[in-house]
């Protein structure tokens, strides 16, 4: 089997004013092209593990692999490139920019990363015909890619936040709750959506939920227990 693409070891992460450590995994793996659902319930550390993921936060020990490079050894700038050039934030309350349109809130991740820029070149010919492509691709009209994020339907919002993470193909994409605010028939339809599009780009999706109805089509389940422990939930 290759190496992993995520690799964690010994992890354990406690808040500053906490006794008790939120998240405390001996060993994690994910391969590359796999698609992850892990759930557990509110307080069981989901996001404090994306923000680790993601190398917005530190563990207090341990080692986090991703791509062959070792994070806990990076300088925070270092950090902040990586996630900028290999990771792909689709977050729950989207955070998309209230006064850029649509196409200019996806190109954000371009802007950030010349690596994510270069591919989307690659894929589209353009950067912003790579955004449009992605948005009709996530459904979304494309009468409504000119159009400012905050007159779109929370639905759309969603689409756009989407297309952002995914552009330039990045190799790991998070998804954090991103579909809580929708009804079961959405969450569904986006669902498909976004595996498809991550099994077009070859991205590596990892999808948290509280919710496990939505687990179906993922390859493997993960359960993430109150305390911070990662149990294998099976296959979806």
């Amino acid at each position: 089997m290759p190496a992993a693409l995520i690799r964690i070891e010994n992890l354990r992460f406690r808040w500053a004013d906490d006794a008790d450590f939120c998240l405390d995994i001996p060993l994690l793996e994910v391969h590359a092209g796999e698609r992850v659902f892990l759930h557990g319930p509110s307080g069981s550390g989901k996001s404090t593990l994306l923000g680790l993921l993601g190398g917005v936060l530190v563990p207090e020990r341990g080692r986090l692999h991703l791509l062959g490079s070792e994070l806990t050894q990076l300088r925070p700038a270092a950090r902040d490139r990586f996630r900028a050039d290999h990771v792909g934030f689709l977050f729950q309350l989207f955070n998309l920019i209230p006064y850029l349109s649509v196409v200019d809130n996806v190109l954000l991740s371009c802007r950030f990363s010349a690596r994510r820029l270069a591919r989307a070149t690659a894929a589209g010919n353009s950067p912003a015909a790579e955004a449009h492509r992605l948005l009709t691709q996530l459904d979304l009209d494309a009468s409504l890619h000119g159009r400012q994020v905050t007159r779109l339907s929370v639905g759309q919002q969603q689409r756009v936040a989407a297309a952002r993470a995914l552009i330039g193909q990045p190799e790991i994409v998070i998804a954090d709750e991103p579909t809580s605010a929708l009804d079961t028939e959405r969450q569904v339809a986006f669902l498909e959506l976004l595996r498809d599009e991550c099994d077009r780009s070859g991205s590596t999706l990892l999808f948290v939920s509280h919710d496990r109805r939505l687990a179906a089509g993922f390859d493997r389940q993960l359960s993430l227990a109150t305390g911070g422990g990662v149990s294998a939930g099976g296959s979806a």
